[in-house]
């Protein structure tokens, strides 16, 4: 019996997500890939596998999966889930081994929306277009993940004979950093103040598409159409309604409203791991900002912290950072 991951229960949105489908917008085809890129790259290099490789993505409805055909080196990393190995708690993020036999169960926690489960292998499953991430909206991809399947694994590995526990994200309350535009020439300045000052609720309709906020209405100072245009990762529109909308990793390729801000790459996954209810508050940023936190957010990858922790030299000093030993 070939190794893999075979899937007991499963809550919606539990989706198969690598780095994404690149190369394909200027045909309508979105990239998808994981909501929170900071903790599924974690997540992949704390379970030894390439960079951008499938993982799975977990949703607040959770996941119990049991081991076929050999042990499993796995690592959890993401929100703050509850994850248990036959009944016993594992950290919050931790890699572990899942033996044939063995049943995990992994269950929304006090925070965060989504989880990452990464192998020690490579999911050996069909691509399309180059790529295993499923896009919810369309089904480009599949279908997303149920009971009953297994999740087949190549080169699978083996993990550790007891948990190890990972630098996870830690909470934190600072407002999401956005740069305003490219179409912020289309509120006034009360508009734009208005956005940047008020608390905005995630609406219980937000999905892998789109996180809608509520709040204050935005109005326009010059309409809320405009010729469609391509939309980034974290781009916020402000339609006919005046509620914002932040587009997340299953967004359209273009949209025709104009976008007052867009999230700094470095905030995203914090944005994402965000439950419809909670509030949340952006923060003027400017390029020369973003670029800066986005190298910092690479550095903390590298080092195996997740980028929401301070990079610091405890950080690198419990940080893994040989790959191997060799013998002179």
């Amino acid at each position: 019996m070939s190794a893999g991951l075979r899937i007991l229960a499963a809550g919606p949105g539990v989706t198969v997500q690598d780095a994404g489908r690149r190369g394909y917008l200027r045909y309508g085809v979105t990239a998808a890939g994981p909501m929170d890129e900071w903790s599924f790259r974690i997540a992949n290099r704390a379970a030894g596998a390439r960079e951008g490789a499938a993982a799975l993505e977990i949703s607040v409805g959770g996941i119990e999966a049991t081991a076929q055909g050999a042990p499993l080196r796995l690592a959890l990393v993401g929100g703050e889930f509850n994850a248990r190995l036959d009944g016993v708690a594992l950290p919050t993020a931790c890699v572990f081994s899942l033996h044939p036999g063995d049943r995990l169960v992994v269950r929304a926690g006090p925070r965060g929306a989504w989880a990452y489960l990464a192998f020690g292998g490579a999911l050996a499953l069909p691509s399309t277009l180059g790529s295993l991430s499923m896009h919810a909206r369309s089904g480009l991809g599949g279908t997303g993940v149920r009971a009953g399947d297994v999740l087949p694994l190549a080169d699978a590995q083996p993990g550790p004979s007891h948990p190890l526990a990972l630098r996870g994200a830690p909470p934190s309350s600072a407002p999401i950093r956005a740069i305003p535009g490219p179409q912020d020439d289309y509120f006034d300045v009360a508009a734009l103040a208005a956005f940047f000052d008020s608390a905005w609720t995630v609406a219980a309709r937000s999905d892998r598409m789109a996180y809608a906020l509520t709040g204050p209405r935005i109005a326009h100072a010059k309409g809320f159409n405009i010729v469609s245009d391509g939309v980034a990762f974290g781009a916020i529109q402000i339609a006919g309604e005046r509620q914002p909308l932040v587009l997340m990793a299953d967004r359209a390729p273009t949209g025709g409203y104009p976008k007052i801000a867009n999230v700094v790459a470095a905030d995203l996954g914090r944005l994402a791991q965000m439950r419809p209810g909670e509030t949340v508050r952006f923060r003027r940023a400017s390029v020369a900002e973003a670029v800066a936190a986005l190298r910092v957010a690479h550095e903390a990858v590298a080092a195996g912290a997740h980028p929401s922790a301070a990079l610091s030299m405890d950080a690198l000093l419990n940080a893994n950072l040989i790959s191997g030993v060799t013998r002179g």
